[in-house]
Order: structure tokens, then C-alpha cells, then sequence
């Protein structure tokens, strides 16, 4: 793996999310109730508090819990929720040192179809079905993970220029139409539920 990415709009954090398998998926794992750069810079922030280049899910799920969670909390914290997610990095971690050796990539590496991969990335800590889809569109658009099917596995998230979420984002220009996306699938949302009231 080793493309360049445009996710957390940052030249340094987004060359490791694109070489680095276990920085993308836990910059994925933190895109939730924070904004995508954010989420997207925490791995290489993760990385420089732990004095490494790159994160390595061995260490990871072996550093003592309070410590982890402290390294996350540090200003400026990796995610508004950083004991939380401290937590979460981990189990994804130890789940990754129990099933694959602690290899990120081994995830999708030989995986013959979508379906299968998407099964596998719904069964990683903090992976609930939308995220390993869009996920597993981020792989299939950007860095070249195209089993047999990943397109229709990925959902509407596999859409070729759906610009739906981080699978679409090759720069600021795309950033901008899935921003203007995710704000209207928000705003149907509460329409919806003020409908319903």
C-alpha cells in the first residue's frame, strides 16, 4: 500500500494513511462525531506521541490502557472522546494481533470477494455495517482493493463519483461535495423525524 491519500487534508498524516493499512483503519474507526480531518489526522498524531513513524498494532494493544488513553487525551486531543476511543483503538488492535497476526492489511489481502471482505471488516471493534462499507469503498476507489463484487458489497458507498463519503475524497474540490452531501442527507434526516413528530 502506497498511494497518496487526501483525508485528513494534511500533507504528513494523510502519506501515512495512505502506506500505512493500520493508520487508515484506525483513522476510520475515529470518523464519528468529529470532523473527517480531524479523524483522519489522529493516527499520525498517535504515531508522533509514541515516538514512531507509523503505528504498530502489536504495541498498541499491548500499551498499558491509562497511559493510551492519556497519550490521546494530550492537547490537542485526537478526538472529542479520547479515553473512549483510546479503548477502541485497542480492542481493534488486539483484535488485529488475535486474528491476523497484527498485519492490518491481511484484512483484505487474498480476500476473493466483496462480500466476504465486507463480512470481515463488520467483524473488526468498531466496525458496524456502514463503516466497513465505506471502508471497503475507500479501498475498492483509492488503493486498489478490488475483489469480485466490492462494488455492490460497498453499497451506495461503491458508486462510481457518488461523492457520498472518504471513499470520494481525492482533494479539496471533492471534500466539498461530500461535506454538501453529508448536510443534506442531515437535513432530510431532521425533516424526516420533524415529520414524524
Amino acid at each position: 500500500m502506497d498511494v497518496t491519500l487526501h483525508l485528513a487534508q494534511d500533507p504528513e498524516a494523510d502519506a501515512l494513511l495512505g502506506r500505512s493499512p493500520l493508520a487508515a483503519l484506525v483513522g476510520m474507526l475515529l470518523d464519528q462525531q468529529v470532523p473527517m480531518e480531524w479523524a483522519f489526522k489522529g493516527p499520525a498524531t498517535i504515531a508522533q506521541r509514541l515516538g514512531t513513524d507509523d503505528l504498530d498494532a502489536h504495541e498498541i494493544a499491548a500499551h498499558e490502557p491509562e497511559a493510551f488513553a492519556a497519550l490521546l487525551s494530550e492537547k490537542p486531543a485526537v478526538h472529542r472522546y479520547p479515553g473512549s476511543m483510546a479503548k477502541r483503538i485497542q480492542q481493534l488492535c488486539q483484535y488485529l494481533v488475535e486474528h491476523y497476526d497484527g498485519d492490518a492489511e491481511a484484512v483484505w489481502k487474498d480476500v476473493a470477494t466483496g462480500k466476504a471482505l465486507l463480512k470481515r471488516l463488520a467483524e473488526l471493534p468498531g466496525f458496524g455495517k456502514q463503516k466497513a462499507q465505506i471502508f471497503l469503498a475507500l479501498l475498492g476507489k483509492q488503493l486498489g482493493v478490488r475483489p469480485t463484487g466490492w462494488r455492490e458489497a460497498a453499497g451506495s458507498y461503491g458508486e462510481p463519483d457518488s461523492f457520498r463519503s472518504v471513499a470520494d475524497i481525492t482533494g479539496p474540490e471533492s471534500l466539498v461535495k461530500v461535506r454538501a452531501h453529508k448536510q443534506e442527507m442531515k437535513a432530510a434526516a431532521k425533516a424526516a423525524k420533524a415529520s414524524d413528530a
